[in-house]
């Protein structure tokens, strides 16, 4: 019967080492070679130049460009291939546009039973007066909300490949967050201190207006964005995140959606079943009309608004 061995006399035994090199827990050639860390190459300006020197050398005299027949010939089929490939395009592209159907043809296959529906039954069955609008939010309410949800996904995806590590995050001091915009200038923040509110305020007009008249969620996020994004400019981001940080934007985003797309799942459900929706579509021309297309529309002009300044933020320094 083999007597068990202390574990200090096992680690001078030759199946010891042996096992411990076959399981690779130790490295042979740790502690065993002289290691020395690589110093970076350093290349001067002088010798930058003699080898572009010597590569424009190799190059005129192995190909000799200007008296090489084959490139020459090359060249000249090269650029006439482009020039005929453009017309032949060109004849395509105009052939095809005058075989479409005029603008206004009664014949034509876009004049069916839903445009008309639109402009005939639009007022009295949305109850907005923009019917681009009434289109968008009532008859085809899904189709803005999966371009909403378009927009919402591609910035969260900017989001994750971008985000830094927070322990690698550096917090930026009032001075390094100058390195993003110019720095303290006063023209700049003079101007944006007038401009912005002006800004934000109409772009809220467009939104709450959108069922009225031209404009809508879209177009007024958009303009909500640009003011933002110039206040960023003028101001910086310690100061603008005082009010719109990452967390504002996912849960601005989340809550805008959610609203969107319960609300016209309510409104669906009861209209495939003939039900009423019980949601009182107002007096046509009043700011408080046409059901659920005010707030679909300020639920939209959020999505936009903030999608807009996050990823001018992201693709700007790489994180919130």
């Amino acid at each position: 019967m083999s007597r068990l061995k202390p574990q200090e006399e096992y680690e001078k035994t030759m199946a010891f080492h042996f096992f411990r090199w076959l399981s690779g827990s130790k490295d042979p050639y740790v502690g065993e070679v002289e290691m020395k860390p690589q110093k970076e190459a350093e290349i001067t300006e002088s010798t930058i130049l003699e080898r572009m020197n010597e590569s424009q050398m190799i190059r005129d005299k192995i190909y000799d460009v200007e008296n090489n027949k084959k490139l020459i010939l090359f060249h000249k089929i090269y650029v006439a291939c482009a020039i005929l490939f453009s017309i032949i395009l060109a004849g395509l592209l105009l052939y095809t546009v005058s075989c479409l159907p005029r603008i206004g043809n009664a014949g034509n296959p876009a004049n069916n039973e839903v445009p008309e529906r639109y402009i005939e039954k639009g007022l009295e069955e949305t109850g907005a007066v923009n019917i681009v609008t009434g289109m968008i939010l009532d008859y085809r309410a899904f189709d803005t909300f999966g371009e909403s949800n378009v927009l919402f996904i591609a910035t969260i995806t900017v989001l994750i490949l971008l985000h830094e590590k927070k322990k690698k995050a550096v917090k930026l001091d009032d001075e390094d967050d100058r390195i993003y915009e110019p720095k303290n200038d006063v023209i700049l923040q003079a101007s944006a201190a007038i401009l912005v509110p002006v800004i934000i305020i109409f772009g809220i007009y467009i939104i709450l207006n959108g069922h009225l008249s031209p404009g809508g969620g879209f177009s007024g996020g958009a303009v909500i964005g640009a003011g933002l994004i110039l206040y960023l400019n003028a101001f910086g981001f310690k100061k603008t995140e005082r009010m719109f940080t990452e967390k504002t934007y996912k849960v601005v985003c989340c809550v805008a959606l959610t609203f969107y797309c319960l609300a016209k799942s309510y409104s669906f459900f009861t209209g495939a079943n003939h039900l009423e929706s019980h949601i009182p579509l107002g007096k046509a021309g009043h700011i408080l009309s046409s059901g659920l297309i005010l707030p679909l529309n300020i639920c939209v002009g959020l999505v936009v608004a903030c999608t807009m300044y996050t990823f001018y933020v992201m693709f700007r320094k790489g994180d919130f």
